[in-house]
């Protein structure tokens, strides 16, 4: 049984915990408007959320910026395990796409017991990043040395490393970097870096540019 596991919670609950951890794990400063964004829900929404998950014990609030409790962090690290673990078991042993994993393992992670948890994972010999690369609670992961990918030099190597849960959330993205395998463990030479931000990469002979926004999220390392 994962140690992650916490009481059971209404969906909600799980969704706006793995979402404020998630917004946290990527730098955000997490405030209602970014989670009315991510969630694609109203403000009044967030708002009464917030103040039932704050009586719940879930979460606190500092001014604007909101931030999980013991119990909170708690119940987000279960659900970003079983949803990373889900991604994992949809696209290496399905064979489904980064978009169609993405989706599906948002119904997933709340019907994935602790049972079931564990035996994904041991049958994954037991992964330490989702297919995106971002780690996997309770993992052995070690976070690698990493630098988004708008601060690498024209001419410079670097090996893709992370597309963090920003990008997936972004319409249309996961699609157009699996189609131009710019996955985890790709290699890549940047190739131009405009004055507006865009970058222009060769992967193994395939020119691909991406704009600004995606550059300065996605993380790798240097050879």
């Amino acid at each position: 049984m994962s140690e992650y596991t916490s009481p059971e919670h209404h969906p909600a609950f799980e969704e706006y915990c793995e979402t404020i951890f998630e917004l946290a794990e990527d730098g955000l400063k997490v405030i209602q408007a970014r989670i009315v964004e991510r969630l694609d829900v109203s403000r009044p929404a967030v708002s009464e959320m917030i103040r039932r998950m704050t009586d719940e014990g879930l979460v606190e609030t500092n001014g604007s910026v909101i931030s999980l409790t013991d119990a909170g962090q708690a119940l987000a690290n279960t659900m970003v395990r079983r949803h990373r673990l889900a991604e994992r078991f949809l696209t290496d042993i399905l064979g489904l796409s980064w978009a169609e994993a993405h989706h599906e393992a948002g119904k997933w992670e709340h019907v994935i017991s602790p049972v079931v948890e564990t035996a994904i994972a041991d049958r994954l010999d037991n992964p330490t990043t989702c297919p995106h690369g971002n780690p996997i609670p309770g993992s052995t992961y070690v976070k690698p040395d990493l630098v988004a990918l708008s601060d690498i030099s024209v001419g410079d190597n670097v090996t893709v490393n992370r597309i963090p849960e920003e990008l997936e959330f972004t319409p249309g993205l996961l699609e157009f970097l699996e189609e131009n395998q710019l996955l985890p463990g790709a290699s890549a030479t940047v190739v131009t870096s405009s004055p507006d931000g865009t970058t222009t990469l060769d992967i193994d002979g395939q020119v691909v540019g991406i704009s600004a926004f995606t550059a300065e999220r996605i993380l790798v390392t240097q050879a």
